[in-house]
C-alpha cells in the first residue's frame, strides 16, 4: 500500500520560531523512508507497558522487519510461548538473552536454554502519538 504525505521543504526548528513558508516541495511515501525490505516486514500494535522505559508505549505501531538479524540491546519481536512479545535482545559472550529491561537474572529468557522461544523479527521504527 503506497501512502503519500505532503513534504515541507524547510526543516521546522526545535528553539527559537523561524519565519515559516507555505511551500510544500512534494508528496514522500513513507514507505520509502521507513521500509527498507517490503516482503518482510510487518505493522504490529504493541498492547502493555513493560517497554516504556525504552519509548515504546501500549497502543503503538512497530514496524518490524524479519530479515534482519539482532544487534546486541536491539529491540525484538520474540515468540515466547506462541506469543509474540515486544523484548530487547542481549548477546553476553557466547549467550543470548531477551529481557524488558530487567538487570536481574532470573527475569531474562536464555535462548540456548530455551530453544523454543526465537526471535521473529527486528523492530526497526517506532510510531506513537505525542
Amino acid at each position: 500500500m503506497k501512502i503519500l504525505l505532503p513534504f515541507h521543504l524547510n526543516k521546522v526548528g526545535a528553539g527559537f520560531p523561524s519565519p515559516a513558508t507555505d511551500y510544500i516541495e512534494d508528496d514522500i511515501d513513507l514507505n520509502v523512508h521507513l521500509i527498507k525490505n517490503i516482503p518482510s516486514t510487518f505493522l504490529i500494535r504493541v498492547q502493555g507497558k513493560s517497554m516504556n522505559h525504552i519509548g515504546i508505549n501500549d497502543g503503538d505501531l512497530l514496524i518490524v522487519d524479519r530479515s534482519l538479524d539482532p544487534k546486541n540491546f536491539s529491540t525484538v519481536v520474540a515468540n515466547v510461548n506462541e506469543e509474540l512479545v515486544v523484548k530487547t535482545f542481549i548477546k553476553e559472550k557466547n549467550k543470548s538473552f531477551l529481557t524488558s529491561g530487567s538487570k536481574k537474572l532470573e527475569d531474562k529468557i536464555n535462548l540456548i536454554e530455551n530453544p523454543e522461544v526465537f526471535v521473529w523479527g527486528v523492530v526497526t521504527y517506532v510510531i506513537h502519538a505525542l
